[in-house]
């Protein structure tokens, strides 16, 4: 069986990159691409490498990095521009093959397996792109190449900027195994926190364990990292233009200013269900797993999750569960930052429903087309052309639109 050559590449500091490109003076000075300071939905979303040299960091409030570089140039991002050049980067990734999955906007996997007959070896093609994509651009890339995606991923981010490191089968165990654990996909924070708790600090310690013993520790996660750690990744790069099907709908948004209580967190909740039980019915779909999101002032992000029995697409029946979720996990003894909600368990909004003997279909039905009517009048005359009264009570926390702003999040890896 032919080995396969996948690429991994990723556009350097994509958002900062191109504002470099389309404004080469910026490379002369430290710059960041941020939110607006004064709505506070300052934080830091890519910086160049002067803006790196001050140690400010992605995700940090405009506020902090300021602090560490009160010269700073902050550029508010232009998200259609970001998405045209981008897409001309992958264009380029398409004349190789017809198997390029984007993982956000600034990276792809490239599958060459059937391509290295007509262009050359995987690394001869991987030099070849980088070259024409600053030449044909202007902006530069790192790739990874391997036989796997999860290895091709690590490969690209070991050298930046413009890096080549080609991970084979006869050099992962010196190339691979010494890295941080947390650098192999899929270990987040908690994770890395058990993990280094039983001694697992690289990820060669985490590949010498036992299948069998990170099953019973982590689950089935566990045994997937497992894989992955000892090379054994074999999910395929997606055709181009293919898509995944929807796995889950939600919104996020940083707050114009610290969220103190669960009375201001509500408010805002009330404004990001209205806008993923809408954006769900736009697409014909519903779901019965509602999560929440809480990232405090030392950046640290919290999650917790709720099965419903019907699936819904209804904010008046999400929202008390994304209330029960918060008042019950979340003391604000720290002020929460950033809060968002997501839906999952997606299925077709058109699929047969299972009955609740406690609810009333009808009742369900009639808010539901309210809920539909209050869209069309936004759609028709503006979104805060009707908005609930609680709103009204502190609008610097809810006049935003997180249906229409261009909000833009990586997508999944399976």
């Amino acid at each position: 069986m032919q080995e396969r050559v996948i690429l991994h590449s990723d556009i350097n500091h994509c958002y900062a990159q191109i504002e470099e490109m389309r404004h080469p003076e910026l490379r002369k000075i430290p710059m960041a691409v941020g939110g607006h300071e004064e709505a506070r939905h300052g934080i830091i979303l890519a910086k160049n490498d002067m803006a790196k040299a001050y140690h400010i960091k992605t995700g940090e409030s405009l506020r902090e990095a300021y602090a560490k570089c009160p010269q700073l140039k902050i550029i508010h991002p232009d998200y259609e521009a970001y998405m045209y050049y981008t897409e001309q980067v992958k264009d380029i990734y398409r004349e190789y093959t017809d198997k390029v999955e984007s993982f956000g906007l600034d990276e792809a996997w490239i599958d060459l397996t059937q391509s290295i007959s007509l262009f050359g070896s995987g690394k001869a093609i991987a030099q070849e792109i980088q070259k024409r994509v600053w030449q044909e651009i202007g902006l530069s890339v790192s790739i990874g190449v391997s036989y796997n995606k999860i290895f091709a991923k690590l490969g690209s981010d070991m050298q930046k900027p413009m890096g080549l490191v080609e991970i084979r089968k006869d050099n992962y165990q010196t190339l691979v195994w010494p890295l941080p654990v947390e650098d192999l996909f899929y270990v987040g924070r908690a994770t890395k926190k058990k993990l280094r708790y039983y001694g697992i600090d690289t990820i060669g310690d985490l590949a010498n364990l036992s299948k069998g013993w990170m099953k019973d520790h982590f689950g089935k996660m566990g045994e997937l990292i497992w894989w992955f750690a000892n090379g054994e990744d074999i999910s395929e790069v997606a055709l181009s233009g293919a898509k995944e099907p929807v796995k889950s709908v939600g919104n996020a948004i940083t707050a114009p200013r610290d969220i103190n209580t669960f009375e201001e967190a509500k408010i805002i909740y009330y404004v990001l269900v209205e806008s993923v039980a809408s954006r769900m019915r736009d697409s014909g779909l519903r779901g019965n797993v509602i999560s929440i999101s809480l990232r405090n002032k030392e950046l640290s992000w919290f999650s917790r999750q709720r099965k419903i029995m019907q699936a819904t697409n209804i904010a008046q029946e999400i929202m008390p569960v994304v209330l029960h979720l918060l008042k019950e996990n979340y003391t604000f003894e720290q002020p929460l930052r950033t809060i968002g909600v997501s839906v999952s368990g997606i299925e077709d909004d058109q699929a047969l429903t299972q009955l609740n003997l406690f609810t009333s279909e009808e009742e369900r039905q009639r808010q539901k087309q309210l809920e539909i009517s209050i869209d069309q009048i936004r759609n028709r005359f503006g979104f805060a052309k009707i908005r609930r009264c609680v709103t009204l009570l502190t609008p610097d926390l809810s006049e935003f639109n997180p249906k229409e702003e261009h909000v833009i999040h990586p997508v999944s890896f399976f």
